[in-house]
């Protein structure tokens, strides 16, 4: 699939298993992702369903420096966590957490599977942050990404390669 395709039937997306994922800091995270987008080739954002058990969470707590993302619930109920917030959202909310903005997660707080669609950007790097955890994340195109605890960043305040 790929490049070459361009329609994905509802009869396939509900046949798609998908990809059982869980988040490398937080093992309550775990989903099943059915990307929409590659499945396309489409490269500039993904564009996923995404699948969430009552009492599990969609990722970790995070916040981007560079990119936008949002949530358009499909089915059931959950809590979303914006900042220091919780609100319950259900079939027909929308979210929509812009670059540099709060830090956010759901939890499916309901008794049936959460449903959604996620859509982001796909930029060549960007930096984020995990706030509860207090770490950052560095990613660049064809280079490991990088997670750092905030404790070892270290501000230079604009001031590396001035005389």
């Amino acid at each position: 699939m790929g490049k070459d395709r361009y329609l994905i039937t509802a009869e396939e997306i509900a046949d798609m298993e998908g990809l059982r994922k869980t988040h490398f800091l937080n093992p309550q995270a775990q989903r099943i992702n059915k990307s929409l987008g590659d499945q396309t080739g489409l490269t500039g954002f993904g564009f996923h369903i995404i699948e969430v058990e009552p009492g599990f969470e969609t990722t970790e707590h995070h916040r981007h420096h560079h990119e936008d993302e949002c949530i358009y619930v499909l089915e059931g109920t959950a809590t979303a966590h914006i900042g220091d917030e919780a609100f319950e959202i259900q079939a027909g909310d929308f979210i929509g957490y812009r670059k540099g903005g709060l830090a956010h997660s759901i939890r499916n707080t309901g008794s049936s599977l959460f449903r959604c669609i996620v859509v982001g950007e796909r930029l060549a790097h960007d930096v984020g942050d995990y706030t509860r955890l207090k770490k950052r994340i560095y990613r660049n195109a064809g280079l490991p990404w990088t997670l750092v605890d905030h404790d070892n960043m270290q501000d230079v305040g604009g001031s590396v390669g001035k005389k």
